[in-house]
């Protein structure tokens, strides 16, 4: 569950004001479960508790949790450009969770297990490249589309 508090914390810490739009945005990204949300999802789910919000002031409250490395920008190439929380507010992690994506449907699963630190470790050692951090997307056919076309799928090329 998100930490409100270190949220707070790190606002302040930046000479940031506490404003109610700013933690609405942060409630909806936080009870997302699993979903990540466009702009304009997460404008719509602010708006049916505050509704005098902007779209514009959602756009701006995004950018700035993008800043602060609150929020994490997500390309599932469908065209959107999606949100979720960053690790940084609940508990530290070293790395993004995964994503699977499934080619049918559409859903998007997370998965947190990071399988990648032998492959990492292989990298600083071979090539004195240091990984500060990285993005896996896994594309297939989720258990329920499976189930639906009988667990064919041929793939078009």
């Amino acid at each position: 569950m998100v930490n409100e508090e270190k949220f707070i914390k790190i606002l302040k810490s930046k000479g940031l004001k506490i404003t109610n739009q700013r933690l609405l945005v942060l409630e909806v990204l936080a009870g997302a479960n699993g979903k990540h949300y466009s702009t304009e999802e997460i404008y719509d789910l602010v708006k049916l508790t505050y509704p005098e919000i902007g779209l514009a002031t959602v756009y701006r409250t995004i950018q700035l949790l993008l800043d602060l490395e609150i929020i994490d920008k997500i390309n599932f190439d469908d065209g959107f450009v999606r949100y979720e929380l960053s690790e940084q507010l609940e508990e530290q992690s070293k790395h993004q969770h995964h994503h699977l994506i499934c080619k049918k449907c559409g859903q998007v699963f997370s998965f947190k297990e990071d399988l990648l630190d032998l492959l990492e470790e292989k990298i600083k050692k071979e090539m004195g490249f240091q990984i500060s951090n990285h993005e896996v997307k896994f594309y297939g056919y989720c258990k329920s589309c499976q189930d639906k076309n009988g667990g064919v799928f041929v793939e078009e090329r």
